[in-house]
């Protein structure tokens, strides 16, 4: 009998048994968790152009800069929130996160005015700040680098999702006006998607656990063989990388480019997802058509579905061939030249099908994107280098609405704000990420020797 081949084979069915149990066990819970972060923070896209807009006073430039203000907040605590996440654990945090912005979620029901609403949003930023590189760190923890791509992908699901089921819910719960002590039924919205936070914000302090030795749904095999494998790969990472203190992440060239790449896609992300629903609003002018509440939000959630379905075939394809440069430049460029043809299709369903092409090049990138940063940071350096990428991104949070708004008054037409300029410069910035996502591969060939360790820029050239 071959006893190497026989443990080779047992550690194998330990290893798909415990990689399994991680994606039924924390994913779905971490990607609900996620569903509902992104749903309180775009629910002001469909609350705008469904009545908040009128009754707050809100022209396009003030909408934008509440939609964006919030990104201020939540980018001045982002590090030190995910900082606070590697001090006391993920379990604590997160919960902790999610609780505090649902209690701030909560309020925008009673907001009566246009300071009111950026207040709010300022506030609703601090509160969310480091939930987002926290999940993404947390998961990148459980599991060996060679399944991050499937596993961020099952986690990432969510955000097209947030859409495809929160637009149409929200469509529907803005048509119960009066229903609830009287309140306009945009307010009723924000009334009923902010309370799940804190409730799930609660489950999570007793249901997630930081480490898989503290995970009683792991055999004890299981729990060993995660453990062993993630300290292992730590080890060879700061044996070949050495960047592992939080100084470390602040001056790694490789963070600071990957930070811009991110900025541009999250720019094109919050450009369509502000304004997706006010655009679709405009066919009624620009087509004859006439949309209710929750057709607009069935319409709006169209272009989110295919986007689902690329991502998770992406990321497979990803994983299967091992992570290329052209999984995140392709899409990059794919959405650079889309989204500002969506504004010049001749009929609304054109105009939808352009922008699922843009919403599944921008969601086949990301999951992608996000296995990088741990390929060669750990520790405190890992902490620090996710929550600083996903900071200078949610730059774009801030500027893409507040731009896209303020364009659009600029190049208003016969009075009426125009979105052909501003989705151009959003094909721009997302251009400019898949110029730099070529130039990052470049840098790695020439970096490193062939039998060098694995660099991210090594890892994802063609």
């Amino acid at each position: 009998m071959d006893t190497t081949a026989t443990a080779g084979a047992r550690e194998s069915q330990i290893e798909r048994s415990a990689i399994r149990k991680v994606a039924i066990r924390l994913v779905p819970f971490v990607a609900l968790m996620f569903f509902i972060n992104y749903l309180d923070r775009t629910a002001i896209g469909f609350a705008g152009p469904n009545g908040m807009n009128d009754d707050l006073a809100l022209d396009a430039a003030r909408f934008g800069f509440a939609s964006g203000i919030f990104f201020i907040g939540y980018i001045l605590l982002e590090v030190p929130s995910n900082m606070a996440l590697h001090r006391f654990g993920a379990r604590k945090w997160l919960a902790r996160i999610m609780v505090t912005w649902g209690v701030v979620a909560v309020l925008f029901t009673w907001v009566q005015n246009f300071e009111q609403l950026w207040i709010l949003r300022f506030l609703l930023g601090v509160a969310e700040a480091g939930f987002f590189p926290g999940a993404i760190l947390f998961l990148s923890l459980w599991v060996p680098a060679r399944h991050r791509s499937k596993i961020l992908a099952l986690f990432y699901v969510a955000q097209p999702l947030t859409t495809v089921i929160g637009a149409p819910l929200a469509g529907w719960l803005m048509t119960h006006d009066g229903i609830f002590f009287g309140l306009e039924g945009w307010r009723f919205m924000f009334f009923i998607v902010g309370v799940p936070a804190i409730l799930v914000g609660i489950i999570a302090w007793f249901y997630l656990k930081d480490r898989p030795a503290d995970a009683k749904w792991l055999t004890l095999e299981e729990q060993e063989w995660l453990t062993k494998a993630l300290q292992k790969e730590s080890t060879e990472t700061n044996a070949s990388h050495g960047r592992h203190s939080f100084k470390d992440a602040f001056t790694s060239g490789r963070v600071w480019i990957l930070a811009v790449i991110y900025f541009g896609f999250i720019y094109g992300l919050y450009a369509l997802g502000f304004f997706l629903p006010t655009i679709i609003g405009g066919f009624q002018e620009q087509f004859g058509t006439e949309f209710g509440l929750v057709e607009k939000g069935l319409i709006t959630a169209i272009p989110y579905i295919p986007a689902a379905i690329v991502l998770i075939l992406w990321s497979r394809d990803a994983q299967k061939r091992g992570l290329k440069t052209w999984h995140i430049a392709i899409p990059a460029f794919v959405g650079a030249v889309s989204i500002p043809l969506a504004l010049l299709a001749g009929a609304p369903a054109l105009t939808v099908a352009i922008i699922a092409v843009t919403a599944s090049a921008i969601f086949a990138a990301l999951p992608n994107f996000w296995t990088l940063p741990t390929q060669f940071l750990t520790g405190a350096a890992a902490a620090a280098g996710v929550a600083l990428i996903n900071t200078v991104g949610n730059l774009a949070g801030f500027s893409a609405p507040y731009i896209t708004g303020a364009v659009a008054e600029a190049t208003a037409v016969d009075g009426e704000a125009s979105y052909v300029v501003p989705m151009v410069i959003v094909g721009g910035f997302m251009a400019l990420s898949g110029v730099l996502m070529l130039v990052l591969s470049r840098m790695g060939r020439r970096a490193q020797p062939a039998a060098a360790a694995v660099q991210p820029e090594e890892a994802i050239h063609p």
